[in-house]
């Protein structure tokens, strides 16, 4: 073979070497520029489920329409609609007995699903009691009631703050200086508050006396009504009472006298009549017994709320109350609000005319909630 055929096999050799090199490169260079492949997409989470609101009930001793004393409980329970939305659902039954039927309803009303029961009223504390103990899972909240459980606690309003602060407008304003009571049970509660009144009244008019009618009732408008008619014929211009309807304020507009509204603001009952309103305002409480079991902090006890804390007030006070009454009852309110006035404070009189509360001595919860007796000036008898 020459040299000359030597080079050509030698340059095709060549050539054929560099065409592999070069269609090897390109094969890579293609496989690097592929796309690589894009991963599965997760699956989407499913949506949190909803809670299931809370669902509370309120057992009433008398109709919501009464105007008073359950008319400002069911206010309340508009009040927590509007507080919480769709994160409860309220129910109520109303004219519920303070007896057997007590009972039945509470059992009832925790057996539809109810976690949260209130009962309005002093006589259902012994049917909660009973009920209780069968509901684990259900938080009971007992007014004006004193025993408790573990799933049961109690509230109560300062009731006795507003008949102090009526007490104030009647002793300015009676001309015969002699007051009327129309009252319901005969318990400390009710007791208290003929007192306070009383002694509101005497510390603008130490001449006042005051009588007493017992309906040995909540809710009665005919035996109200009747027990108003007594006190007027027996010289009382100015009565207030511890019942749940408007019949007292409206017997006095009949008949010419004045009045107070209870429980809730009643002026349009008996405008002329009409010299103030004792109120209570129960969402501050229920509000807070809500937010307490939506929130898991809900525990037993007993809560007693008043001015302090927004639950008790004077309202819609009449333009004839004289301005230095009117004043008086403003002073009275703040004092109560920051706690540099107490209504209870010595020396008290009982009505047989021996010392009830030392000088100077403040009456603590304990002795309010165990006042049997009547204050000096208060006529009559209690009641066994």
């Amino acid at each position: 073979m020459t040299d000359l055929s030597k080079r050509s096999l030698m340059k095709v050799a060549a050539l054929t070497a560099l065409t592999s090199a070069v269609l090897i490169g390109c094969g890579k260079k293609e496989e690097a520029a592929a796309p690589a492949a894009a991963p599965a997409a997760a699956p989407a989470a499913a949506p949190a489920p909803k809670a299931e609101p809370l669902k509370i009930a309120f057992a009433y001793v008398g109709p919501v329409g009464d105007g008073g004393w359950t008319f400002a409980h069911d206010n309340g329970r508009k009040a927590v609609e509007k507080e919480f939305g769709d994160k409860v659902v309220t129910s109520f039954v109303e004219n519920v007995p303070e007896s057997a039927d007590a009972e039945r309803v509470l059992r009832d009303l925790a057996g539809q699903g109810n976690k949260l029961v209130f009962g309005t009223t002093f006589g259902y504390m012994e049917p909660m009691l009973k009920v209780a103990p069968d509901f684990k899972d259900v938080k009971f909240e007992h007014a004006t009631g004193y025993k408790t459980a573990e799933n049961m606690r109690t509230y109560d309003s300062r009731t006795y703050e507003g008949a102090y602060m009526a007490g104030i407008i009647a002793g300015s304003m009676t001309k015969t200086n002699t007051l009327g009571v129309v009252a319901s049970i005969p318990i400390p509660e009710v007791i208290r508050n003929i007192n306070s009144f009383t002694l509101g009244a005497q510390s603008v008019n130490p001449k006042v006396k005051t009588k007493v009618v017992w309906v040995n009732g909540w809710f009665d408008p005919p035996k109200e009504t009747e027990a108003a008619t007594s006190l007027i014929n027996g010289g009382a211009d100015v009565l207030m009472q511890n019942t749940d309807s408007s019949a007292v304020l409206q017997t006095a507009e009949k008949m010419g006298k004045r009045a107070f509204g209870w429980d809730s603001d009643m002026t349009a009952y008996g405008p002329k009549a009409h010299l103030g309103s004792a109120v209570i305002n129960w969402a501050p409480y229920y509000i807070k017994a809500t937010k307490d079991a939506l929130e898991g902090t809900w525990s037993t006890g007993g809560v007693w709320w008043g001015v302090k804390e927004g639950a008790i007030d004077m309202v819609s006070v009449a333009e004839d109350v004289p301005a230095e009454a009117k004043a008086k009852v403003d002073t009275v309110r703040a004092g109560l609000k920051d706690g540099t006035f107490s209504i209870w404070k010595g020396p008290i009189v009982g009505q047989d005319g021996k010392e009830v509360l030392a000088k100077d001595a403040v009456a603590d919860d304990k002795f309010l909630g165990g006042v049997k007796f009547y204050v000096k000036g208060v006529e009559g008898k209690v009641p066994n």
